[in-house]
């Protein structure tokens, strides 16, 4: 009997209980994950009721005799309440699971956007439309399942040895870099092709996730009790937030009046969601301790929902600008000398 009690039969029983504290881990922070997941996935679904309603109030004044503006409507202020809890869904699942989980989930919204779009306004879709957005939630559920588990709370030390680790300052040089390279040319060499202004834009918002998650984090761990607030880092995050989301939205609105809206919608997701996913793998270390077939697995089905999102966009009904009932070219070949000649007149005048 005494043989049950030595010292070898006890380190034999110990790693059992390790594993077990292993499992648990693992298990609470894939519940946390999960968590972090359904808060992303309601925010978009509700961003996109709450834009398409704000779309369908524009577009019932549009048809009636209805002096009224937008403004002043029932149906816009449900649609801006709505965004404002959407957004602030989204904002809360930072805190809970990682970027590079989050990030890719916008493309929710714009899946909820064409659905609502053919239920609601009557957007008339063909049957490949909807194999488009088959590809984009069978893309969806790749990374929801395939997802990095690794997560760890959002404390002022944490965020500070990461914001000063090798790696994230080698990273900022060369986002640096090649953010200035691109500004020179956009705005110098007026280089504006669309993937120049949307990577400005990828850049920025790949610092705006980094900076979210830091904040959202410290915030909710301050509500937990444990605060946050009285860490420096804390502050400095919340300025670079705010900061690169205006910036982002300039650069956005330069490219809304350059580029049609669905092409912006499918490249800026695509250019977006990889630098966000590489910014968040290098600042928090996502990938960390995941093997490689979750990686192969998060990694397509990070391509199949950026299939999805382009067929979606691609395939959508570009609006048709509007027309002069009589156009120029119509017009006699007296009428336009004419014109012309009053044009020049009027000019040396």
């Amino acid at each position: 009997m005494e043989g049950d009690n030595s010292p070898d039969l006890q380190l034999q029983q110990l790693p059992p209980t390790s594993v077990a504290v292993s499992v648990n881990e693992v298990s609470f922070s894939y519940k946390e994950n999960l968590i972090g997941a359904l808060l992303a996935i309601f925010g978009h679904l509700v961003v996109s009721i709450a834009l398409n309603l704000q779309k369908y109030s524009h577009i019932r004044l549009a048809g009636s005799k209805d002096p009224r503006a937008y403004f002043k409507t029932k149906t816009w202020w449900l649609g801006l309440f709505l965004m404002l809890l959407g957004e602030l869904g989204v904002f809360s699942s930072y805190a809970f699971a990682p970027l590079s989980l989050i990030v890719p989930l916008s493309a929710v919204s714009v899946i909820a956007s064409a659905i609502i779009g053919i239920i609601f306004i009557k957007e008339k879709w063909k049957p490949k439309d909807f194999l488009s957005c088959g590809l984009a939630v069978v893309g969806t559920y790749l990374l929801v399942t395939f997802g990095p588990n690794s997560h760890e709370k959002m404390t002022g030390e944490n965020i500070t040895k990461h914001l000063v680790s090798w790696p994230f300052l080698l990273y900022m040089l060369v986002e640096i870099i090649v953010f200035c390279l691109l500004l020179y040319f956009y705005k110098e060499k007026n280089v504006n092709y669309i993937v120049v202004i949307l990577l400005l834009v990828a850049l920025l918002g790949s610092m705006t996730v980094v900076t979210v998650k830091a904040v959202a984090g410290m915030l909710v761990l301050s509500i937990q009790g444990n605060l946050q607030l009285d860490y420096p880092i804390f502050y400095v995050m919340l300025v670079c937030m705010v900061a690169t989301t205006v910036y982002q939205a300039a650069f956005l609105s330069q490219a809304t009046q350059l580029y049609d809206s669905s092409l912006i919608a499918s490249v800026g997701y695509i250019l977006s969601t990889t630098i966000a996913i590489t910014a968040g793998a290098t600042f928090y270390l996502d990938f960390t301790g995941e093997d490689a077939l979750h990686i192969c697995m998060f990694a397509l089905g990070c391509l199949i929902a950026f299939l999805g999102v382009f067929l979606i966009t691609r395939n959508r009904k570009k609006a048709i600008p509007f027309e002069p009932y009589i156009s120029m070219d119509a017009m006699p070949a007296k009428i336009q000398i004419g014109e012309e000649v009053c044009r020049i007149y009027t000019t040396k005048e």
